[in-house]
């Protein structure tokens, strides 16, 4: 049995496309000791899982020999900064200086003795700043025997420029205006500065406009990051960095605070708020010996916790590394496209190279036959396109946010298309995402004096659901004192005089049948039932539950009309889930499933050939949503969800 991987993470500078991206990847792969190389063109890292013999630096230098660049310490957002930066300075320049040269070029009235000159001085900076990167990305590839589509751009401005400076300084570009517009169909040579000009300027703004929508996918991490704690308190009451706490080490989570890292309880009770990780708003009943979650919230009491997971090896990590991984993946639709990249490209030139060989051998007008084959590099270029899909993305996505839906790029166009599945997350979408009193049933009493009874102790409570029975009842003018919480049981104190209890069954001595049977429909249902009674009897049942918004109904059957199949997918328990997916009449419910295991339900659904659109508003919702072919969220929901999804939906309903 052969020793354990080691795995390297490795910053890449330098990358333009997902073909470089493949390059790197396919040389990794073919080091010795490297069992799995994967390059993540989104956040410019490459995942290698190798030998222990193998170093970094052997990595580093086998990437740095392709011409990228593999710094040891890197900020990739910083260095995504600049590089959006530099290419808005080149497309802004070759704007400017373009958009005269196509005027004078195309323009018969602004045309003028020598106006070929103005169009070559202003085209040349153009050509060769502004278009550096493309000529820069194009020798580098061909230096190792690729070709991509910075290869075509590169040979086709770099062939019109050159064929354009060669007519002109000939002497034939100082033809009169009529002599050249002629040339254009009747002939004669024709410079061609403009057509590079509107090349480089148009396929720079498309450059930009990507890295700008790959920088906010990286928004998603930086959020989930920013959800993490800076500093924990130990039990001798000093205080370290998160960075400096081990397993092992004991620290104190007070009410309110969010728990450092993953870990066990070790002395204390409370309510912990664990809908980052399980999406559901009922908190969490720990003591000791539980284990509670790094990031989520501590509700109402103190704890003291016993570090057992902490840095990368943490639930947040984790989330952090699904997302980051998902976002970097690529569906085979992409994977089509770059092969078909990789052959076209070699395709385009032997065209031009045919069509050179063909015009010389049939014509013997060396002219002619360059003009022809720079004139197909120049169609070849992919130049209707950069104008065209950012038009046709721009209205598009224009409209749907007057809709109210707001559309992150053009490819979640193309995407929606395709879809045939959609999976829902049950809290805050297909639900409201809050905890609220739906039923009282009191069989012997009156059923509006015990929820007020209950609510003025309750209103003593921390608790989340305390809190929620206490907003339900009116608790005017009642006097309240002696009040007991009972952590993990429940709450008791003297309203007007007399005791009353509220909490789990075990705080009762005594349970009428009618009352336990309201109690066991409720849970039946996957609701949450409290107990409440004055005195050791239990008088009545408080139900509490997340409620269906009133438009899920509406919404699942229309899915079913367009031909879809609906999955509820949620951390809930069963009960919930069964009993809401019955309400909204969904196709298939899977329940009790973790953050990985949703991203892990959406990449099972795609294994098996469909197209899954993904709905969620939650953070532990934020892996599937960038594992989805679409991710929806829903504009309520939290920034690492929207930031994760494709598409979001303003109103959250």
């Amino acid at each position: 049995m052969g020793d354990t991987p080691t795995r390297s993470d490795i910053a890449v500078e330098g990358m333009t496309c997902a073909a470089c991206a493949n390059r790197i990847q396919r040389t990794l792969t073919k080091l010795d000791g490297v069992s799995d190389a994967r390059v993540n063109f989104a956040n410019g890292r490459a995942t290698v899982m190798h030998d222990a013999a193998v170093e970094d630096d052997q990595l580093r230098a086998a990437i740095e020999r392709l011409g990228y660049e593999a710094p040891v310490t890197a900020d990739h957002d910083e260095a995504e900064q600049r590089r959006e930066a530099d290419l808005r300075r080149r497309w802004i320049v070759a704007v400017v200086l373009g958009l005269p040269v196509v005027a004078i070029s195309m323009v018969p009235p602004l045309m003028f003795d020598g106006w070929q000159w103005v169009a070559a001085i202003l085209a040349t900076p153009v050509v060769f700043w502004c278009g550096w990167g493309f000529h820069r990305s194009a020798w580098m590839n061909l230096r190792h025997g690729m070709t991509t589509m910075d290869t075509l751009v590169s040979m086709g401005t770099l062939s019109a420029w050159t064929w354009s400076t060669v007519v002109l300084l000939g002497g034939i570009g100082e033809q009169s205006s009529t002599s050249s517009m002629e040339g254009m169909g009747g002939g004669s040579e024709h410079v061609y500065y403009e057509t590079a000009t509107v090349i480089i300027a148009l396929i720079l703004i498309g450059k930009w406009l990507e890295i700008r929508a790959k920088r906010r996918s990286g928004d998603a991490l930086r959020a989930l990051a920013d959800l993490g704690v800076r500093s924990a308190r130990l039990v001798d009451g000093s205080e370290v960095p998160i960075e400096a706490l081990t397993p092992g080490m004991q620290f104190v989570v007070r009410p309110g605070e969010k728990i450092a890292t993953d870990g066990v309880v070790v002395d204390g009770h409370s309510a912990v708020d664990a809908s980052m990780v399980t999406g559901e708003p009922v908190p969490v009943e720990v003591g000791p010996g539980d284990e509670v979650i790094g990031a989520t919230v501590n509700a109402n009491g103190s704890l003291v916790v016993e570090a057992t997971r902490v840095g990368s090896d943490t639930a947040l990590a984790q989330i952090v590394r699904l997302v980051d991984e998902a976002q970097g993946s690529r569906a085979e639709v992409q994977r089509l496209a770059d092969r078909v990249a990789a052959v076209f490209v070699p395709v385009a030139m032997g065209i031009a190279l045919v069509t050179l060989v063909a015009w010389l051998t049939i014509t013997g007008d060396v002219n002619e036959a360059f003009t022809a084959a720079v004139a197909v590099l120049i169609v070849a270029c992919p130049c209707a396109l950069g104008l065209a899909t950012p038009l046709a993305i721009m209205v598009g996505t224009g409209r749907a946010a007057q809709l109210g839906v707001i559309i992150k790029g053009g490819e979640v166009l193309e995407d929606t298309r395709r879809i045939d599945t959609i999976v829902l997350d049950k809290t805050g979408t297909v639900t409201e995402g809050r905890m609220a009193l739906v039923d009282v049933v009191a069989p012997d009493g009156d059923r509006d004096v015990l929820l007020s009874l209950a609510a003025a102790v309750e209103a003593k409570s921390e608790h989340p659901i305390a809190q929620t029975i206490a907003a339900a009842g009116r608790v005017d003018g009642r006097v309240v004192d002696g009040f007991i919480n009972r952590p993990g049981i429940g709450v008791t104190a003297n309203v007007d005089g007399q005791e009353v209890r509220v909490g789990r069954r075990r705080l009762f001595d005594t349970v009428p049948t009618a009352v336990a049977q309201a109690a066991s429909s409720a849970e039946e249902q996957g609701r949450t039932a409290v107990f409440a009674g004055r005195g050791s009897t239990a008088e009545a049942v408080l139900v509490v539950a997340d409620r269906v918004k009133a438009t899920s109904g509406e919404a699942i059957a229309a899915f079913h009309d367009l031909g879809l199949a609906v999955t509820l997918l949620t951390g809930d328990n069963a009960k919930t889930a069964r009993s809401v997916g019955r309400a909204v009449n969904v196709d298939h419910v899977i329940a009790d499933v973790l953050p990985d295991a949703k991203a892990a339900e959406i990449s099972r659904l795609q294994a098996e050939g469909h197209r899954v659109a993904m709905v969620g508003d939650g953070i532990n919702d934020a892996p599937a949503l960038a594992q989805a072919d679409l991710g929806i969220a829903l504009g309520t929901g939290t920034d690492v969800a929207i930031e994760a999804s494709d598409l979001t939906i303003v109103s959250g309903d």
